[in-house]
């Protein structure tokens, strides 16, 4: 159950990362002379997410992998 939590807890933060980053690309397409930074914002929140991703799939790989065994 508590894996369940945690995992619920861990894309719950992809998705909030991902609307992050998205707020600062609408936002780059409205200030122009801010665009690359804007979009820079952007590209960390995205690699945010993924590295979320990434953990939250590694750690589902680590206790399948005893049971496979």
């Amino acid at each position: 159950m508590n894996g369940q939590i945690t995992g619920h807890a861990i894309l719950e933060n992809v998705r909030r990362y991902r609307g992050i980053a998205s707020l600062y690309r609408q936002t780059a397409a409205f200030r122009p002379g801010q665009s690359w930074s804007l979009l820079e914002q952007a590209r960390d929140w995205e690699a945010r997410a993924l590295s979320e991703l990434e953990a939250y799939f590694a750690a589902r790989a680590d206790h399948a992998a005893p049971l496979a065994a």
